[in-house]
């Protein structure tokens, strides 16, 4: 497959200069695509220049150039280079520029990307372009602030719907040669990443909400599972939130979501149609409301992209920010808002920001708006500062200038500035407009700076049983030393039988390094004392040990959510930290967690007590484990039949089983033996029980062989891959490692087995992979496209070999000569493994 062109800022910025873009007319013949790897595209594009007589490129990341034509002459084309684009000379004033290519299909996510459904044999096609590879697909100036509109019209297997932005115009069927052409409306002004094309025997559902037509598509193999329903009933409460709040409509005439197969993000946000992660969203098997919410929140996410990225886009990616981190706080503040799903803030604490305080915490961290040079730095840039972080400045920004000064300012600029472009700038002007305070200071402060501050108790006991004194200390990090003012709350909460009850809430600001409060001086000591009450801020809080030794037994006895969740995030902070003993991380999720009510924190909890024994002394490490399974099958059965909470412990049960009759028992379950009354062992439960089980050497390949048998479709593959790879012999690391490293697998392939690959326990297998991760990090950098060589660095780094030996092998490399991007993945799985060894050293202290 052909390289696309890396484009850099200053050449970004010369071409918006020197071009503007009115049109593009793309034309797509895709009826070949079972007799090979290829298609045809032609572009035509009409643009004018601010200087006659300059030059300029336009990208075509294609196999080949058949021609082209700069207003009616030819261009050369005998140099062509995918790497560089298509040199055009000699512009006039207006120009009109055709292009005639052949295009590779792609089976890495990006581009065109190509399936084939292994039920029916039937074949899949959908785009995925941002940052820049719509040049994959067709000639295009592909920077976001050279916004065009599009007319695209596709040709395709008679049987096949084709989905794109705008609805179709005309379907022209050619009977004798089983084909038709599809023609579609000419869309408004946008830029290229966002245009889309999906094309397939798609199964469709449709209704019509407020004047807009609502689409929801997928395989035909998966329309049993598509549930129209649940995705239109957030859809319509979406548009009706969004309609009151932005001021401005959704400017086109339909909305269709697509669940994508074999799809590398979550979602996309092309305009007027939005991809889906299949995998992660259209539900085969029981799911919980945790899935459920998250589904919610994905489709809010990107119907938020409808305004903060499709309709206002930003100039550069310098401002990816402003398209992220403003869609990520609109969905949590539209689910909250507008659906059933009330505490998605709790959540957001949980799932997310918790994600961004990890990568705040990275040698890598970077401001939430921050220079991306070229489009390939982007790639790196897609994490939990961009959204999570950005999405809480957000939050507090909102608290600061109140939500109705706020919506003023977005509605203004969405006025002002809607199919155009716009810095972040732009909107601050808007805001202070609005509200009427100066936001420059808060701007700087928290956008343009990197790190998260830590919240500190320092307590001073009296003699009478209450405070002397308090303070809060904050911390920041030495190379990160910024120090914020942070509106925070604090909470006082006493036991009262088996309620944990706030008896106070008072509100402070924390200034400079160190901050009294002497609202407490002479108060009576609570049972616990709670730094950031209500997660007005963005950071880390620590607990007192008489405030952690409550939450060990009675977290899950506070009324609200919100506060058990920042104590569960408190912990997993303290923990990662070396501040808090494994032992004592596992026994709060054994005794507190098994009473949590709230599935949203139980789900996410679960996942990091099991990634806690990382950081536990490997001498307790086995006792520890079997600590938490026996907790968690005793939660399993104390459940209620067919419930959530039945099927999350039994899943964190299953993945923490070692003893022998353990696993003989979940073995029993895919037999249809001994399962827990009301839980549904169903396709997705049983490919995660057969991988738990391989992994521990109580199954072997032929196992996984004959469940693929019994679920020969996509998923089942994909899942199968994630098993074969935790198989504990070297002949199956082996054959997972060449999948991984092969540049020409494909990207669910590749992404399964690195998920499968290194297990805590099988150190001793994966050791002889870590000099060969390093040698192929910067080989596939070169061969693979940008999107997935950032997945290899992350998903193939061999995170179970927590030892010293992998820091001075891990440094060494890191020590070469190396762009960034290339040690980025490397940086932080070395970071992580020097935490996980720190937090070993604090856990054999704690014996």
């Amino acid at each position: 497959m052909a390289a696309t062109h890396i484009l850099t800022r200053d050449e970004a910025r010369r071409r918006a200069e020197l071009l503007t873009v009115d049109s593009y007319t793309v034309e797509l013949d895709l009826t070949g695509h079972t007799e090979g790897d290829t298609f045809s595209s032609r572009t035509s594009v009409a643009f004018s220049c601010s200087e006659p007589g300059a030059e300029t490129f336009i990208e075509i990341a294609a196999e080949r150039v058949e021609d082209a034509y700069l207003n009616g002459e030819p261009v050369d084309v005998s140099t062509f280079d995918p790497k560089a684009g298509l040199r055009i000379e000699n512009l006039a004033e207006e120009n009109t520029l055709v292009v005639n290519a052949v295009c590779a299909y792609s089976t890495d996510g990006q581009g065109l990307h190509r399936m084939t459904d292994p039920v029916d044999e039937e074949t899949y096609l959908y785009s995925q372009f941002e940052v820049a590879d719509a040049q994959r697909v067709y000639a295009c100036f592909d920077q976001p602030d050279l916004k065009a509109s599009f007319t695209f019209q596709v040709r395709t297997p008679k049987h096949w719907k084709v989905i794109s932005n705008m609805p179709a115009v005309s379907e022209n069927a050619v009977d004798a040669l089983g084909i038709k052409v599809t023609l579609f409306e000419t869309s408004p002004r946008m830029s290229p990443y966002i245009t889309a094309i999906c094309a397939g025997p798609y199964f469709g559902v449709h209704e019509t909400h407020d004047g807009i037509d609502l689409g929801v598509y997928c395989r035909q193999s998966m329309k049993e599972y598509l549930d129209p329903d649940g995705v239109f009933e957030i859809t319509r409460q979406g548009f009706d939130h969004f309609h009151e709040h932005f001021g401005v409509r959704y400017p086109l005439p339909k909305y269709d979501q697509v669940f994508a197969p074999e799809y590398n993000f979550g979602a996309m946000e092309n305009f007027g149609c939005i991809t889906i992660a299949e995998a992660s969203f259209l539900f085969r098997s029981q799911v919980t409301d945790f899935e459920l919410e998250q589904r919610a929140n994905v489709i809010l996410h990107e119907m938020a992209h409808m305004w903060f990225g499709d309709l206002v886009t930003m100039r550069w990616w310098d401002d990816l920010w402003l398209n992220e981190s403003f869609a990520e706080w609109a969905s949590h503040w539209a689910n909250v808002e507008a659906t059933r799903f009330s505490g998605a803030w709790t959540t957001f604490l949980s799932a997310r920001k918790n994600w961004g305080y990890g990568q705040d915490q990275q040698p890598t961290t970077h401001p939430v708006y921050t220079d991306m040079d070229d489009t390939d730095a982007v790639q790196a840039n897609f994490d939990g500062i961009t959204y999570a972080k950005g999405a809480s400045i957000l939050k507090q920004l909102v608290a600061y200038v109140g939500i109705d000064p706020f919506l003023e300012g977005l509605r203004a600029y969405f006025k002002k500035h809607k199919f155009g472009n716009a810095v972040f700038s732009d909107l601050l002007t808007e805001l202070e407009a609005a509200c009427g305070k100066p936001l420059a200071d808060f701007a700087d402060t928290w956008l343009r700076t990197a790190g998260v501050s830590t919240l500190r108790p320092e307590i001073t006991d009296g003699d009478d049983g209450a405070y002397a004194r308090v303070a809060v200390r904050q911390e920041v990090p030495a190379d990160h030393p910024t120090t914020r003012t942070h509106r925070i709350a604090v909470g006082l909460y006493d036991l009262d039988g088996e309620r944990l009850v706030r008896r106070e809430r008072i509100e402070i600001d924390v200034r400079g390094a160190s901050t009294e409060v002497p609202e407490l001086a002479g108060v009576a000591r609570p049972d616990l004392l709670l730094l950031n009450d209500d997660d007005l801020t963005y950071a880390k809080i620590r607990l007192d040990e008489r405030s952690l030794a409550t939450t060990v037994a009675h977290t899950s006895a506070l009324d609200d959510s919100l506060p058990r969740a920042l104590i569960w995030s408190a912990a997993w902070d303290m923990l990662r930290d070396a501040e808090l003993p494994a032992r004592r991380y596992v026994a709060q999720g054994a005794s507190s967690l098994t009473t949590e009510t709230d599935i949203n924190i139980v789900t996410v909890a679960q996942r990091q007590v099991g990634a806690s024994l990382s950081y536990a002394d490997p001498a307790v490490r086995a006792d520890l484990r079997e600590q938490w399974a026996q907790a968690a099958k005793t939660a399993m059965d104390a459940a209620e039949a067919g419930s959530d909470m039945q099927r999350s412990w039994a899943k964190a049960y299953a993945s923490a089983s070692r003893s022998e009759a353990d696993l003989r028992r979940i073995r029993g379950w895919l037999d249809g033996e001994d399962a827990p009354e009301g839980l549904a062992v169903d396709a997705d439960l049983r490919w995660a029980l057969l991988t738990g089980l391989v992994a521990n050497g109580f199954a072997d390949e032929s196992v996984i062989d004959a469940e693929l048998e019994r679920d020969d479709t996509a998923d089942g593959k994909r899942l199968s891959f994630i098993a074969r790879a935790a198989v504990p012999t070297e002949a199956a690391k082996e054959r997972a490692w060449e999948r991984i490293v092969d540049p020409s697998t494909e990207n669910y392939i590749r992404r399964s087995s690195m998920m499968g690959f290194a297990p805590l326990d099988q150190a001793d297998l994966v050791r002889p992979y870590l000099s060969r991760y390093l040698e192929a990090v910067p080989e596939l950098w070169e061969k693979l496209g940008a999107q997935q060589a950032v997945e290899f660095s992350k998903l193939a780094f061999p995170s179970c070999l927590i030892e010293t030996e992998t820091l001075d092998l891990l440094d060494a490399w890191l020590a070469e000569e190396r762009p960034a991007p290339v040690k980025r993945g490397v940086a932080e799985g070395r970071a992580d493994v020097a935490r996980a060894l720190a937090g070993r050293e604090c856990d054999k202290a704690a014996d």
